[in-house]
């Protein structure tokens, strides 16, 4: 069974969303460790309710750099030797210092299409834009992560549409499920693969 690490800095319905794949039998893997860059994160509740192994390291004054931070993050992730690790939710940019240890293994979900809203506020951005009339539609993906911020090869996308009548609350609802559905269907291929 393939061993994913997922990194999270929220409330984890990302990580849920694999937590649920794996309890119905719908995604066969096993989640050796969750990562917060948040100390307060739900998400870690929610690991710790489900019996996984938690560690929450932030980037703070006892770590000179996020060059030295990634490092950190990267031994501990090492040390349980995953075959794939998820950024679902993950809210810190990781430097080669960090990627070159696990080549072809980071995977990022992220709110908009390839090439559309990179970085944060994404869906806000979208938002935004459909509502000057540049955009009838938005999205989600998971891609594959490199130096350049959401930006690595394209691993799968939902289209999300926008309604007129759209609040932030209202899309996030519907990109939210967009995202738990991609990301447990990305990395079910994956390790199906043998990635």
């Amino acid at each position: 069974m393939k061993r994913l690490v997922v990194l999270i800095s929220g409330g984890g319905s990302n990580l849920q969303a694999l937590l649920d794949a794996i309890e119905n039998g719908t995604l066969s893997a096993d989640i050796a460790l969750v990562v917060s860059n948040s100390a307060g994160a739900f998400g870690l509740e929610r690991a710790k309710r489900a019996g996984l192994p938690t560690l929450s390291l932030v980037l703070d004054r006892t770590i000179s750099s996020r060059i030295d931070y990634d490092s950190e993050l990267a031994q501990h992730i090492a040390a349980v030797e995953p075959d794939l690790i998820v950024l679902a939710g993950w809210m810190h940019v990781l430097s080669p210092n960090f990627l070159d240890r696990f080549p072809g293994k980071v995977i990022n979900l992220h709110p908009a299409l390839p090439g559309v809203f990179p970085g944060t506020h994404a869906i806000e951005r979208a938002l935004d834009a459909f509502k000057r009339g540049d955009i009838a539609s938005t999205g989600v993906m998971v891609h594959e992560v490199i130096a350049e911020i959401d930006a690595g090869p394209v691993l799968g996308t939902r289209v999300v549409p926008i309604a007129a009548a759209d609040t932030i609350s209202t899309l996030s609802v519907r990109m939210h499920s967009a995202e738990h559905e991609l990301l447990v269907d990305v990395v079910r291929g994956l390790t199906a693969r043998g990635r």
